[in-house]
């Protein structure tokens, strides 16, 4: 089918080639075809046409005049039609010119070169660009039978005339463009595709009552985060339904289409100016590395995978307790890497300390990455010992065999709620900390700890609840009406775990600069209105009351600490705590007997080891 579109277009061409070059005489001669006829012109034009005929196709196969898709056909098009007709009509110059040295009667009219480009790029022009319009009225054919949405866009740059474009060459498109905004005032009042640009971001709500619009495209991949918060903002105080345009990479590569045009997410809230961490840094460290990660298969740990797999690592170990979750991020990196990346995935669980002794003994890894953890608070305060059990011995097994078989660097992924916890999930976690900066007292291998935050779209997080509860028409539950958290997306929280990887030095703990902390009622609000609801309205909003364990904030950084700067500025080491390895491993062997023996009291033995957990619990006898 396209062999013979493109055939058709090849015959068009050499039609109106040689249609350019009769009116370009019958112009010269001012339309007087007896003057015309009298002269040797038109007989010398036939016998020239063949050849200006053949290295003008030619010409225009070599400018790629015969592999555009024209209903898509603009500036870039148009440029291209120019400079083919451009070099035709140079080589038709030069041809003339070198017959009338070699023939004595051949001759042509000096201004024949110049009215035939000018034809020919009139003629190709509306041959080519008539599919975009025959395009344009087939969609008008059939929008007219539709009721369109009338959309506006924000953002005039380049983005949203790509967007701009696309829906007015769409087949899909169920919607017309009726205005832009922009936030350069020196755009206002131009127009882009026969589209006005009639106000800035400070307009939105009176510029989409006046327009009548249904649907806002914020087309502004660059914004930072802080400027998207107030343009949202602002589209929020209009009933229109708000939709975002993929990441600018995505533009770059020419992958916007209207279906890919997404709705807005609380991530486009939530998250931050781009993170920058330094890949060769991050890629010396993991070039050639055996690596282990434990708890591979959750939210961190998938996420550690997929970065680390970018830098060409000698072995990636995934280890899991959960066979699901190991198996879908191993189908993941085998269908994206294939033969290129060594691959073992292994189902054990960290608390099995004789199968993590064997697995360290048969694959030797230079580094772990030990993401293995129960985190639900509320559940883990309902089961205690098995919070202890995985977490803290847990922990301590992956630190002993990375100890015994001589690992480079271990890192712990830990959490801001092991800060001065109350909850035993916090406590536990501040347990392993304190087990990472023993083993840097007495190992070789590098132990670091990195604490951050919660991560949007992490299991258990409360953006996928909250979004359940909207889905089913609410209510939405909050705990607390003045509740605050920190967040960071997984991506980010990863990629700076690698870099603090690399400036590990032993017995650190690197504390992740989380930004600005969200009150979670704010974060449910958002949301609703982000779903096309309004809260308290449609989608009712309910305090439940803080969860057992739970604190009103999260803090990154425990009194006794203070904070040491690393060379990157979202990155900082935390003052160490003195913590005497021989008497706290002989704590941790009554604490492990404990939890195993299913006691009562682990957190009041919790609270012996860790000063800073405040649990309501009785005192010990």
């Amino acid at each position: 089918m396209q062999n013979i579109k493109t055939a058709g277009l090849i015959f068009a061409d050499i039609v109106l080639i040689n249609a350019a070059s009769l009116l370009a005489l019958f112009v010269r001669f001012e339309f007087d075809i007896t003057e015309l006829l009298n002269s040797n012109f038109l007989h010398h034009l036939f016998v020239f046409s063949p050849y200006n005929t053949i290295v003008t196709i030619i010409v225009f196969m070599l400018f790629k005049l015969y592999r555009g898709i024209w209903k898509f056909a603009g500036v870039d098009e148009f440029i291209a039609i120019a400079e083919g007709c451009i070099t035709s009509a140079a080589i038709t110059t030069i041809s003339i010119i070198i017959c009338r040295n070699i023939f004595d009667n051949f001759s042509l009219p000096r201004s024949f070169p110049l009215l035939y480009l000018v034809f020919l790029v009139i003629f190709i022009t509306i041959v080519r660009f008539s599919y975009r319009f025959a395009g344009r009225l087939k969609r008008m054919e059939i929008g007219s039978g539709k009721n369109l949405k009338r959309i506006m866009i924000i953002g005039a740059g380049r983005s949203g005339a790509t967007v701009l474009r696309e829906f007015q060459t769409s087949s899909h498109s169920e919607g017309k463009v009726i205005c832009m905004l922009d936030r350069d005032p020196k755009k206002i009042g131009k127009y882009i595709h026969g589209v006005k640009v009639v106000g800035n971001c400070e307009t939105i709500p009176s510029v989409a009552e006046k327009y009548r619009i249904d649907q806002i495209i914020l087309a502004i991949p660059t914004a930072t985060y802080s400027e998207r918060r107030i343009i949202i903002d602002e589209c929020q105080k209009t009933s229109c339904d708000l939709r975002i345009v993929p990441a600018i990479y995505q533009l770059a590569n020419g992958e916007v289409n209207v279906e890919k045009i997404r709705n807005v997410e609380i991530e486009d809230l939530l998250g931050r100016d781009s993170i920058k961490v330094d890949l060769t840094e991050i890629s010396e460290h993991l070039s050639g590395k055996t690596v282990l990660v434990t708890g591979g298969g959750g939210s961190i740990g998938s996420e550690l995978c997929r970065q680390i797999a970018k830098h060409s690592p000698k072995q990636l170990i995934i280890l899991d307790i959960y066979e699901n979750n190991a198996y879908a991020i191993q189908q993941e990196l085998k269908t994206r890497y294939r033969d290129s990346l060594s691959l073992e995935v292994i189902i054990a669980s960290v608390r099995d300390i004789h199968r993590i002794d064997t697995i360290f003994e048969k694959y030797r890894p230079d580094i772990v990455y030990h993401a293995a953890a129960h985190k639900h608070v509320p559940l883990m305060e309902d089961s205690p010992n098995e919070a202890i059990k995985n977490n803290v011995f847990g922990t301590y097994n992956v630190a002993n065999s990375a100890n015994k078989y001589g690992v480079s660097s271990f890192v712990l992924i830990s959490t801001d709620k092991a800060v001065n916890p109350t909850n035993i999930m916090g406590a536990s976690k501040r347990l392993c900390e304190m087990i990472i900066e023993c083993f840097a007292q007495i190992s070789k291998t590098k132990f670091v700890a990195v604490r951050f935050g919660n991560v949007l779209g992490s299991n258990g997080s409360v953006i996928p609840l909250f979004k359940s509860q909207i889905a089913k028409g609410g209510p939405v539950t909050v705990t607390h009406k003045d509740i605050i958290r920190y967040f960071m997306t997984v991506p980010e929280a990863v990629s700076l775990v690698l870099q603090s990887g690399y400036y590990a030095q032993g017995g650190e703990i690197y504390v992740l600069d989380m930004g600005q902390p969200v009150k979670i009622d704010d974060l449910a609000r958002k949301m609703i209105q982000l779903s096309g609801f309004k809260p308290d309205i449609d989608i009712k909003i309910e305090y439940t009351g803080l969860r057992p364990g739970e604190k009103l904030y999260e803090e990154l950084l425990m009194s006794e600490e203070g904070l040491k700067k690393t060379k990157n500025d979202l990155i900082y080491i935390g003052k160490l705590s003195d913590v005497n390895p021989d008497e706290f491993f002989t704590e941790l062997a009554y604490l492990r007997d404990e939890c195993y023996s299913e006691g009562d009291h682990i957190k009041e033995y919790v609270q012996k080891l860790v000063g800073t957990y405040h649990p309501e619990t009785k005192e010990l006898r």
